[in-house]
């Protein structure tokens, strides 16, 4: 137990701070990032959103407060004691009332630090330390060195780093695959419904004297360009790609050239420009249903999971509901896997969710996708114009989405056989994405869950190095 375990401060493990500038650059449309608070994530740093400096700030922020790997970088405002890691080749400057805390490694292995950080005894000095103030709570740099926080041996802190840290690295890599799939999905979304290039394909190829047949051709390879018809990225050529899927997988050739078929092969003038032929742009509600979240009573919120979870708007980035509630709400709708959700204030963006069964709060909404429609078409649709609604409306304080503003949502409408087309590629995407997020949920169960017992002793891992976390084994106490 953590009884057994010394009690020691940050300062004396070794641990020093190093201060940030109490001062902002300028930004810049283009530069180097400039990290601030907004950054800081659930353990990780991103550079979403982050301020860009030019090259002079950002050599002058880094002068005294250059961040390393596996320094931990800390919040002292705002949301004070929360931290995040820097990981190997992220280079920035250091935002205000942020600071560094670096070990010296005598006494605190540095990958190590990261998880100590977002332990419960942590926590609790910051609870500790921390001054309430009128608009900010915040901790002072003074402060934060007499952290006192039981620690392992350095080979045991080693051990908990490698078990916790594979862990981690598994839920990044289903993230990695996972912007690999939306991407994929996005590129042929885009290759169709954006830039027309099966249609501008055939158009080409009549308009350089060849036949109907020919023109066919041009937009098979123009779809084949995709991976997603299974055409083989050694080939050299869209022709040789093409006589390949034909000689070997001749079902997904047919399936190739009856989707090439649905393409018109002439282009028209329509008020927002050339569009292909026999296309028009139709309400978004011909594609998709919208469904909107309940009030659900904020007094009945609750994080011990009484009754069930609930989504709010700042928990779609995360996809993890952060609070529960006993509440059945009459209008309420449970959220299930595979829904497409976007919040309504602040930052518009749709979500596959993949967070599980749960109730969608006020100012979340779901866009249904109709008639068997994939997700991702839908999310090819109105991700755009969530944009163009923010960018429209960013000189207000709160930015707000209303059903006014939905109803105005409009899709360049290509007939529901090349939507049905789409979504019959796109749907195994979706699925594994899906399949993915809940294997990375499970995972950060799983590591939150040992974070806490590995840290106060109450479990241990056993010598082997990389040992799997389901084999840890309880301490001998």
């Amino acid at each position: 137990m953590s009884s057994k375990r010394p009690l020691i401060s940050l300062r004396m493990a070794g641990i020093s701070l190093i201060d940030c500038d109490h001062k902002t650059p300028k930004a810049q449309e283009q530069g180097r990032p400039y990290v601030g608070i907004p950054q800081l994530k659930d353990g990780r740093i991103t550079l979403n959103g982050a301020r860009l400096i030019s090259e002079e700030d950002f050599h002058h922020w880094r002068r005294k407060t250059k961040p390393t790997p596996d320094d931990v970088v800390l919040s002292r405002r705002c949301n004070p004691g929360e931290s995040s890691y820097v990981p190997n080749a992220l280079e920035f400057a250091l935002g205000q009332n942020l600071v560094l805390l670096r070990s010296d490694g005598t006494k605190i292995y540095p990958p190590f630090l990261r998880w100590l950080t977002q332990g419960t005894q942590w926590w609790s000095q910051v609870n500790m330390y921390i001054n309430v103030g009128a608009v900010f709570d915040s901790l002072k740099c003074a402060d934060i060195p007499k952290f006192e926080i039981y620690l392992p041996e350095l080979n045991e802190q080693k051990r908990i780093a490698e078990t916790l840290g594979g862990l981690d690295g598994k839920i990044q890599i289903n993230h990695k695959i996972n912007q690999t799939l939306e991407q994929m999905a996005q590129a042929l979304f885009k290759s169709w419904f954006v830039d027309f290039e099966p249609v501008k394909a055939k158009v080409a190829a009549l308009e350089a004297g060849g036949s109907e047949e020919d023109a066919l051709l041009a937009a098979m390879q123009a779809i084949a360009g995709t991976s997603l018809f299974g055409a083989d990225a050694s080939a050299t050529g869209a022709e040789e790609q093409l006589a390949r899927l034909q000689a070997e997988r001749p079902e997904q050739y047919a399936e190739l050239r009856a989707t090439a078929e649905l393409f018109p092969s002439v282009m028209q003038d329509s008020e927002l420009g050339e569009i292909p032929e026999g296309w028009s742009y139709s309400s978004i509600y011909e594609l998709a249903d919208v469904i909107y979240g309940a009030a659900f009573k904020s007094k009945l919120f609750n994080n011990v999971g009484d009754g069930t979870p609930l989504i709010r708007i700042r928990d779609l980035k995360n996809e993890k509901p952060g609070v529960s509630t006993p509440e059945e709400h009459p209008k309420g709708y449970l959220v299930q896997n595979a829904d497409l959700l976007a919040g309504m204030d602040g930052e518009f963006k749709p979500y596959i969710w993949g967070g599980g069964l749960a109730w969608m709060n006020q100012r979340v909404c779901c866009f249904k996708p109709r008639k068997g429609y994939s997700v991702s078409l839908i999310k090819g649709f109105i991700e755009p114009q969530l944009r163009s609604l923010e960018l429209t409306a960013s000189a207000t304080t709160v930015i707000h989405l209303g059903k006014g503003d939905i109803n105005r949502f409009e899709f360049i409408n290509a007939g529901s056989a090349l939507f049905e087309a789409y979504s019959k590629i796109t749907q195994s995407l979706v699925e594994q994405i899906v399949i993915n997020k809940t294997s990375a949920r499970t995972l950060e169960h799983q590591r939150d869950a040992l974070l806490p017992k590995l840290l106060s002793g109450e479990l241990s891992v056993s010598n082997t190095q990389n040992q799997p976390a389901d084999t840890l084994e309880a301490a001998d106490v």
